[in-house]
């Protein structure tokens, strides 16, 4: 993008120099140089400030990338540690039953004691129900409303984070090839101006510098309606 900017304020600079150096002109063609080199101004400055967005809005990608990355990964441990939380939970439940329906009270009480706090309001509102005896009570303290996992719920929120930061990133990315788009005009503005001052027919020459002139008004009301940093 640089690289593409820089050539095209090299060309329009050449291209004043050359005009500069073509002797007296009359009325006609001083109307004209100050026509063109107010179109080549305006492509010098635009396309600076076009390649300055374009590579602002790619650091912006990248950052958000990056951070939507890191986000996931961290997410991705939340959501390994979770699950082992949650093995252990279904473990210790399981044998609770075992023992609870075979008549080992006390063993009972002990694998309930080794409940985690996030666990047993889950479990004393299953054990409401009657899981033992009645067929219809929901399988297990981990499909209660009640049941929670930390891990899981702030591995929940950063995969959403991540998922937020990636569409930035997207949107970024999106708005530096507008701004790519931008000097790509500013160079087809840049050709007509140097195609122009190969002839030597009045008519021809202005009808393409006026051209360039109204041509150049697209790259202008694109670089003030796109956001900038």
């Amino acid at each position: 993008m640089g690289e593409r900017g820089g050539a095209n304020i090299e060309i329009a600079h050449h291209l004043n120099e050359a005009d500069e150096h073509k002797g007296p002109r009359s009325r006609w063609h001083e109307l004209l140089e100050v026509v063109e080199a107010i179109v080549l101004a305006l492509v010098a400055i635009c396309t600076a400030w076009s390649g300055y967005q374009a590579a602002k809005w790619d650091g912006m990608q990248d950052e958000l990338y990056e951070q939507s990355t890191r986000l996931r990964v961290q997410a991705q441990g939340l959501v390994t540690r979770s699950g082992q939380e949650q093995m252990y939970d279904a473990s210790t439940v399981s044998e609770w039953i075992k023992a609870e329906s075979t008549g080992q009270h006390k063993l009972a009480q002990l694998f309930e004691r080794r409940f985690r706090p996030e666990v047993r309001p889950a479990f004393n509102a299953w054990v409401k129900t009657d899981p033992l005896n009645n067929p219809d009570a929901p399988p297990g303290p981990l499909v209660m409303p009640e049941y929670h996992n930390a891990y899981a719920e702030e591995a929940a929120k950063l995969t959403e984070q991540a998922t937020e930061a990636f569409e930035k990133g997207t949107a970024a990315r999106s708005t530096s090839d507008k701004y790519v788009r931008v000097t790509v005009v500013l160079a087809t503005v840049l050709l007509l101006v140097a195609i122009s001052q190969r002839f030597k027919t009045h008519g021809v020459r202005m009808g393409l510098a006026v051209v360039a002139l109204l041509l150049i008004f697209i790259p202008l009301i694109r670089l003030l309606l796109l956001p900038r940093l």
